[in-house]
């Protein structure tokens, strides 16, 4: 019993003894607790309103500040640059501020500072001070530039700075197929000067940014020059030739080793920079019909047109295909520009009862070359073509609507053909819009009731074309006579481009079925030219020569002309040209000298 009760008395000590230690603990916690919370929440009410200790704008302490002690003590200590000053190895440039819209904003940077530790989240603002007061932090100045003015300031001292390489290139000089194989050079590092710029005009820093270059070296080994050149000796006879409606675009031989890559595989830089060219030139918005008739004549016509858009993707791709299938068995590709087309809200059969609703044929020439007169004299004969309707079933003639041809009628002189000599006679260059209707009215399918070839092969009309096609004529005779066979009205329409020397004629009217075809022209019983002539011009300075006629060779030509609709033929007719052999014309100025 005894050993029971002491037994009772020892745990009843011992828990008196942790009671009596709890009650000295908790105490003690409190403490701890307590004191660190005091100290913060003095601090914090310490620099209520203030900016912290520890932060600095632009090397200028605002610890400690109101915002407007700290705007005043920015203005009174920070001297903001006037330039930025860059420097190269060769020489310094200097870009006034004022040039790029520079602009320091002390508001902004004070207000930032202020808010650095007062994000709103309690834990985040007590520790981030605490970091400032012992690590201290240094904030740039709030500034703003125009970004385009700096950009401009900038890329104008890449150019005087940089060395511009030189890229690996393939050329034909005389035979022979030549590699450069390029030249290392360095471009301006923009991202890396921006950044120190930055940095500058941030701290109001007055010091030198050294600008930063970064190596280009396109060059290319010797072995890689000499795959090069196989390549491109392989494309030497080949050719691509991409069509889009009635307008093409050849190249041919030198002309396809821009696509050769340096190392291999297509310059892909090559092939975007032609898409983008022919999709400048063949894109277009969907365009409804003009069509204004008056007195018998179309005054103003404009056909609807489907709008074009190149898909760009699928053409980059078909002609990387098409020049590497030329460096193989492939002499010769034509590919067509692959488009996505809108169409107009209203189709050119909608505006009018004549049967016009389409364009049927289209006929081209050039005349790189000629003199102004007769470019003059091409641009007026074509325009008395421009609205001319034929009626179905009846006879286009080109003398009737031509007219008189002399200088009473608008004409000037140029260079004719008379009794087998080259001399000045009004409207020289008219048989050019004869011989480019004619080929219109070839590609339309209609009957060609009337045609004679010129005495010799005129080397205007073969700068884009086979001999055999072109057309002579001379009031009253010899005439060119179409006919209209088709249900509707035909409306013929001309545009002459000087820049390109392009002469255009288009027929528009009904598509009934009809398909035309020509065969290739064959060329015999050919006679070599005589001679050069030289012919002299009053309108030329004395000591000029300049050649207008090249050298020709007589021949005969022929080709087959077969129009056929549903497989059934409807107008068959061969087409015979006896040239005579010609010589090079060169005209001699004998204008007395200016």
């Amino acid at each position: 019993m005894l050993k029971f009760k002491n037994k009772l008395l020892k745990n009843f000590s011992q828990r008196l003894k942790k009671i009596r230690a709890h009650k000295t603990l908790i105490p003690a916690l409190l403490l701890i607790i307590l004191i660190p919370a005091v100290v913060v929440l003095a601090y914090n009410l310490a620099f209520w309103g203030k900016i912290y200790p520890g932060i600095a704008i632009a090397g200028v302490s605002v610890g400690g500040l109101t915002p407007q002690e700290a705007i005043d003590v920015l203005t009174k200590n920070v001297e903001v640059p006037q330039n930025i000053v860059l420097a190269s190895a060769e020489q310094n440039f200097e870009i006034p501020l004022s040039e790029v819209g520079a602009n320091y904003d002390f508001i902004q940077s004070v207000r930032a500072s202020y808010d650095l530790t007062r994000t709103g989240n309690i834990l985040y603002d007590v520790q981030r001070r605490f970091e400032v007061l012992v690590s201290h932090k240094n904030l740039g100045l709030s500034f703003s530039v125009d970004e385009q003015k700096l950009e401009s300031a900038l890329s104008g001292i890449a150019g005087a700075v940089a060395t511009e390489p030189v890229y690996p290139s393939v050329k034909l000089v005389g035979q022979e197929v030549v590699v450069d194989k390029g030249k290392a050079g360095s471009e301006l590092d923009m991202l890396a000067l921006r950044l120190k710029v930055g940095e500058n005009l941030s701290f109001a820093k007055g010091d030198t940014v050294v600008i930063p270059l970064k190596p280009v070296d396109p060059t290319i080994t010797d072995e890689e020059a000499s795959v090069l050149r196989e390549r491109a000796v392989a494309l030497l006879k080949k050719s691509l030739v991409i069509n889009f409606e009635f307008q093409s675009f050849s190249y041919k031989g030198e002309g396809l080793f821009p696509f050769l890559g340096a190392r291999g595989g297509i310059n892909q830089d090559s092939v975007l920079e032609v898409v983008s060219k022919i999709a400048l030139q063949v894109e277009r918005e969907a365009e409804n019909p003009v069509f204004i008739f008056e007195e018998g004549r179309v005054k103003e016509f404009e056909p609807s047109k489907e709008g074009v858009s190149v898909k760009r993707d699928e053409f980059s791709a078909l002609i990387a295909e098409k020049v590497a299938a030329l460096e193989g068995e492939d002499g010769a590709i034509t590919l067509e520009v692959p488009v996505v087309t809108s169409q107009p809200k209203i189709a050119t059969g909608d505006v009018n009862n004549l049967g016009i609703k389409e364009l049927i044929g289209r006929g081209v020439s050039r005349f790189r070359g000629s003199i102004p007169n007769r470019v003059h004299n091409i641009s007026l004969a074509s325009s008395r073509y421009k609205g001319v309707l034929i009626a179905p079933g009846e006879t286009l003639s080109f003398n009737k609507i031509l007219g008189d041809v002399s200088g009473l009628t608008g004409f000037k002189q140029a260079y004719v053909i008379m009794e087998g000599r080259t001399v000045l006679g009004d409207g020289g260059g008219v048989c050019q819009v004869s011989s480019t209707l004619f080929r219109a009215a070839l590609n339309a399918g209609l009957p060609i009731v009337e045609r004679t070839a010129h005495a010799y092969r005129v080397g205007y009309y073969e700068q884009d074309s086979a001999p055999g096609f072109d057309a002579t004529i001379y009031a009253p005779s010899p005439d060119l006579k179409i006919n209209n066979d088709t249900p509707g009205h035909i409306l013929v329409q001309t545009s002459v481009d000087t820049k390109t020397s392009t002469l255009v004629f288009e027929i528009y009217g009904t598509n009934d079925g009809r398909v035309a075809s020509v065969t290739k022209p064959v060329v015999s019983a050919q006679v070599a030219p005589p001679e050069d002539l030289y012919v002299d011009d009053p309108t030329l300075p004395a000591g000029t020569v300049k050649q207008i006629d090249y050298k020709a060779w007589g021949a005969k030509v022929s080709f087959n002309y077969l129009v056929t609709r549903n497989g059934e033929e409807i107008y068959k007719k061969t087409f015979v040209s006896n040239y005579r052999p010609w010589q090079a014309v060169y005209l001699r100025g004998t204008a007395p000298a200016q």
